[in-house]
């Protein structure tokens, strides 16, 4: 699945590290989702669209 989670991350000047303790998650867990080899259950994914303030449809992408 696409996603926005690197340029959003970036844009609030986060790393991965401090991304994955935010949401309680590893930072490995971070990397995959950036770069699309694992897609976040949907709990995870809420967790990152209430942290950017955004709609999940706006961080993620699934190609429909």
């Amino acid at each position: 699945m696409k996603n926005r989670l690197k340029e959003l991350r970036g844009d609030k000047g986060l790393s991965q590290q401090a991304l994955g303790d935010a949401l309680g998650v590893s930072r490995q867990t971070i990397i995959s989702i950036e770069n699309g080899k694992y897609d976040p259950s949907l709990p995870l994914a809420f967790k990152i669209a209430r942290l950017f303030a955004l709609p999940i449809e706006q961080i993620f992408d699934d190609g429909a």
